[in-house]
């Protein structure tokens, strides 16, 4: 295709569930447009989206991938993303610039999880939508139950091509806006037996909805009870925008059945970037409204970054307003860094295309620059503002990562730097209590499909291990204990006493020293050296090592020694006095208790309910939200380990949680021992 207007662009995401055929269907959808010479598949590992090696083993995506198919005068910029919610991350990157998306399902019979997470993301973002069911020729298949299963919750899908069957072979279709049937070749047919009723019902439906669109348009319906094909294509365009309808069609991606229908639809009925409302803010916060204009001043995004350890960086990007072209000093405004453009690319998944400039509305990608992260917005002379960010679910599975081999914790951390720029949706935070790194993402499999890449990118291989609960000890009653200091070998002598008063209630809740010694028992030189023996004290618990909180300890006498004394000798005593004290003190274990939110469709309340109460949870409230069951209970941490796996078992992948520590509490005598027991194992270990 030669030179494109922004208008001729269409911004497609295809989401989904895992498994539906997503990138089957962007395969389908490059093939026809001739902008890949043969029909890849997954299953044989060959697919232009799916390259990277986590990938071809697993048979799924994990990363969103970008290819293009101009079809009809128009560039279709494909969004493959994965259907598997643990990264799901990939889809939100990708709706952030999609201006549509192709909701793919398959012909079960059924609305799966993953199509209602879809829709309703869709919905939420204001993105408008096709959706496209799949596999309309696998036994037991069913266009017609499939729609119908969908229908009673979005009563917005509406028909608008029905798959004409001759047994499990699609023949055609029947586009019901024009009220004619074609065979797979696109010639005209005669409308079969038994779909001519089903057209008519479906052509009634769009005829309400075109009409809503326009008072013109409703008052003819009024009066005549239908609207012509141009009204109707009019009407039909302007609900789709505004989500009042998401056209439904149907195919089968691997056999390249219905795609080329799917693709007319794209041209026909989703936006171009000139419809999407981008807003962004300048350095003051003031917000910018930014036209999608390709002789506007240069506005990009950043959404995606792909990370080779020997070509380097690929930063995939929108144009939002412009024309960028090589030799281009932009300047990355979320860093207040400047970049100078070199060479620019399109893609089709991991193969490059070098292009001369890139207008505002369409996809490419930088090779190659210094300073720039995804979600960065780089701008050009005139223009000096910042798009939204790419706002990713919360990391809510945490493992303790450790390297394999002795040595390599500096080229696991590094990778996992590098592997930040490429997924935005996990972190590496360290756990000041228990002094472990922590990796922390949407689930399970992703942290592990993190850590093969560390061993297959970056050559080092990391071991991930259920984190430590930072647990504290405390004392429950009032003692008071003596240390004794005594050395007398050889040469000079060490000797320090202390008599200390062990209560709990320390002023700031972590550690107070009184003194409260009279008439010279222990100097005044010696005091702060009991100080200090008592703070390193604290640091480990006399039950199992956990630090020592809400501590009050008074000093109130004391011996010494005129020759023999030494600070080492009283802080030595203090410790002494210290682990005899505290073991007498009614010692017991405090455990972190998080604030937990969770949102599940109303169904699942009785179950997250009676499975917070197994988990030692007290439920604080329920609230309904948009429809959805929001409980709040606190929770010990020490219950949450796997609570991402868990909800996404008992809700089928409906439900959705986010936590946050709010206090420390006792912990119940019954579960003490298991705790002594797993630190004397640790101790073991180490």
């Amino acid at each position: 295709m030669s030179k494109i207007s922004t208008s001729a662009i269409r911004n497609v995401a295809l989401i989904g569930h895992s498994g539906e055929g997503k990138t089957s269907l962007a395969e389908a959808i490059l093939f026809n447009a001739k902008s890949i010479d043969r029909l890849g598949k997954v299953d044989n590992g060959n697919s232009t989206m799916d390259y990277d090696p986590e990938e071809i083993s697993r048979k799924i995506s994990i990363s969103l991938g970008v290819g293009y198919a101009n079809w009809k005068d128009v560039k279709i910029n494909v969004i493959d993303t994965p259907g598997f919610f643990d990264f799901e991350g990939e889809v939100v990157s990708a709706l952030h610039v999609a201006d549509s998306a192709v909701v793919v399902t398959s012909a079960s019979g059924q609305l799966s999880v993953g199509t209602e997470k879809m829709l309703d993301m869709a919905k939420e973002k204001k993105i408008p939508a096709i959706l496209f069911v799949n596999g309309v020729n696998k036994e037991n298949s069913s266009f017609a139950d499939t729609i119908a299963a969908i229908r009673e919750k979005y009563k917005n899908v509406v028909v608008a091509e029905i798959p004409v069957m001759d047994g499990l072979n699609m023949v055609g279709s029947v586009n019901v806006l024009e009220g004619k049937a074609y065979d797979l070749g696109g010639k005209e047919i005669e409308i079969p037996a038994g779909y001519k009723a089903m057209c008519d019902e479906f052509r009634a439906e769009m005829v309400e909805i075109a009409a809503e669109s326009n008072d013109d348009y409703m008052m003819k319906f009024f009066d005549e009870g239908d609207l012509s094909d141009e009204e109707m294509l009019d009407g039909i365009q302007i609900a789709v925008k505004q989500d009042r309808a998401v056209l439904a069609l149907g195919g089968t991606a691997t056999a390249n059945i219905g795609i080329t229908r799917l693709m007319d639809a794209i041209v026909k009925y989703m936006p171009d970037p000139t419809a999407r409302n981008n807003v962004g803010k300048d350095a003051s916060g003031k917000e910018i409204a930014v036209k999608c204009d390709a002789a506007g001043p240069v506005c990009v995004q950043i959404f995606k970054t792909i990370v080779d350890p020997f070509f380097g960086k690929l930063n995939i990007f929108k144009v939002i307003s412009g024309t960028v072209k090589g030799g281009l000093a932009l300047k990355n405004v979320t860093k207040d860094s400047e970049e100078k453009i070199s060479t620019i690319y399109f893609l089709k998944g991991k193969n490059q295309e070098a292009a001369d400039s890139v207008i505002a509305g369409d996809i490419g990608a930088f090779a190659k620059l210094s300073n720039v992260s995804t979600g960065d917005t780089l701008c050009g002379e005139g223009i000096n503002v910042s798009m939204p960010e790419i706002v990713v679910p919360p990391a809510v599975f945490s493992m303790a990562i450790y390297a394999k081999k002795t040595g390599d914790e500096d080229k696991i951390f590094a990778g996992l730097n590098k592997l930040k720029d490429e997924d935005i949706s996990f972190a590496v935070i360290k756990n000041q209590d228990t002094n472990e790194m922590l990796l922390s993402g949407i689930g399970e499999p992703h942290l592990d499909i993190l850590n093969k890449k560390l061993k297959n990118k970056f050559g080092c291989e990391a071991e991930l291990r259920e984190p430590r609960i930072a647990y504290r000890e405390t004392i429950k009653k009032t003692v008071e204990a003596e240390g004794k200091h005594k050395k007398q070998s050889g040469g000079a002598g060490q000797f320090g006493q202390c008599s200390v008063r062990f209560e709990p209630g320390a002023e700031d809740g972590e550690f107070e020293f009184v003194d409260a010694v009279v008439g010279g028992a222990v100097p005044r030189q010696f005091i702060p050296a009991v100080e200090k023996g008592l703070r390193e004290a604290i640091k480990k618990g006399v039950l199992a090592g956990y630090p020592m909180v809400n501590l009050k300890c008074t000093l109130f006498d004391g011996k010494y020694h005129p020759v023999d004394s030494k600070e080492i000798a009283f802080i030595t005593a203090a410790k002494l006095a210290y682990a005899d004290g505290c073991s007498k003190a009614n010692p017991v274990f405090l455990e972190p208790i998080m604030e937990v939110r969770v949102v599940v469709p109303d169904s699942y309340l009785g179950d997250i309910m009676g499975d917070m109460n197994k988990r030692r949870g007290r439920i604080l409230g329920t609230d309904l939200v948009d429809g959805k069951q929001v409980i709040t209970a606190e929770v010990p941490q020490g219950e949450m380990a796997k609570y991402a796996t868990d909800l996404r078992s008992m809700t089928q992948g409906r439900g959705m949680f986010t936590m946050k520590f709010v206090r420390y509490e006792e912990v119940p005598s019954t579960a003490a021992a298991k705790i002594i027991e797993d630190a004397k194992k640790r101790a073991e270990n180490e």
